[in-house]
């Protein structure tokens, strides 16, 4: 990552972590979970048996990939936001028809050009132009791909569910400039189920989930002078059914504080930190209506046999 860069994206981390360890409630947003160490338990959590929304979409993008490639059409350039390092981005390099480029987005540098190297090596045929940014913020696509086919944007997983709806809007909003239009767009959403289902999903018996989770404490301590003892802090999945969300939350084991950079913060023993939402939706509900908000509509849509996630196709109006 270029020292500039570098720079504000360790600015932007330092002032996430400061106004949210100010609130009543404190919350630091969980785009920070993903520095390097991160994304690769997130990348050992979507193989946990508990763990469901990355099989069940995994196994709807193979099983639908034909169809999508045909409504897509040729030459097209697929722009990934929130990059990772899993099958179903492969499943669409293997299905598209002539595909002119990939542009993985992600906060994550060092993850990112990892990923990217390993792509060029697999697909040394196809353009790989990875953009080191947040897919929450405005995006310059490189100058290179303006110009080509078909825009086809890409949000797998359950990302979408960690976003409010203002921010779901603001996002796809974005998507669609910066696609242009016609452009298309598949989306991954974790559906509303049981929280008997949801709970050991976000709270693996293994733990692998709440090393996730408390890498955060880490990554502070490491990137912004921080002083948390991570081991008076434990890892708590919640379900929140009036929001229809679940919770990941860093619970305080003791009376304690913490300094980050010159500030210093009290955690009284059973104070969370707010870490994580994850929503499950209604297709037709908030979705569809967050996704019209923002100038996209759902031209298709495929889900698994037991409806808890679904994957759609939209189109830019």
């Amino acid at each position: 990552m270029p020292d500039a860069l570098a720079a504000d994206h360790r600015a932007a981390f330092a002032a996430d972590v400061r106004d949210g360890l100010a609130r009543a409630q404190k919350a630091i947003p969980s785009r920070w979970l993903y520095d390097a160490h991160g994304s690769a338990l997130f990348e050992q959590i979507t193989q946990l048996p508990e763990y469901y929304p990355t099989r069940t979409e995994t196994a709807i993008l193979r099983q639908m990939a034909g169809t999508i490639a045909a409504q897509v059409g040729r030459g097209a350039t697929l722009v990934e936001y929130g990059a990772g390092a899993s099958v179903k981005t492969r499943i669409l390099l293997d299905a598209l028809d002539g595909l002119a480029a990939y542009v993985p987005i992600d906060v994550s540098a060092a993850f990112l050009h990892e990923t990217a190297r390993g792509l060029r090596t697999d697909y040394p045929a196809l353009a790989v132009e990875p953009v080191v940014a947040d897919f929450l913020a405005p995006i310059a696509l490189p100058a290179a791909l303006h110009g080509t086919g078909p825009r086809l944007g890409f949000f797998p997983g359950s990302t979408i569910g960690n976003l409010s709806d203002a921010e779901i809007v603001a996002f796809l909003g974005r998507a669609r400039a910066d696609l242009g239009p016609g452009a298309q767009f598949i989306l991954g959403a974790d559906l509303k189920k049981s929280p008997a289902i949801l709970i050991p999903a976000y709270d693996d018996a293994t733990g692998v989930t709440a090393a996730f989770n408390l890498n955060l404490l880490t990554r502070i301590n490491r990137e912004l002078a921080g002083s948390f003892d991570v081991s008076a802090f434990r890892h708590e999945a919640r379900w929140n059914d009036d929001a229809s969300r679940i919770e990941m939350h860093l619970v305080s084991t003791a009376d304690q504080t913490a300094r980050v950079g010159d500030g210093l913060f009290a955690f009284p023993a059973g104070e969370t930190i707010h870490t994580e939402n994850s929503r499950k939706f209604t297709i037709d509900g908030d979705l569809a209506e967050d996704c019209a908000h923002a100038g996209w509509t759902i031209e298709d849509r495929w889900t698994d046999a037991a409806s808890l996630f679904a994957v759609l196709l939209l189109r830019a109006g």
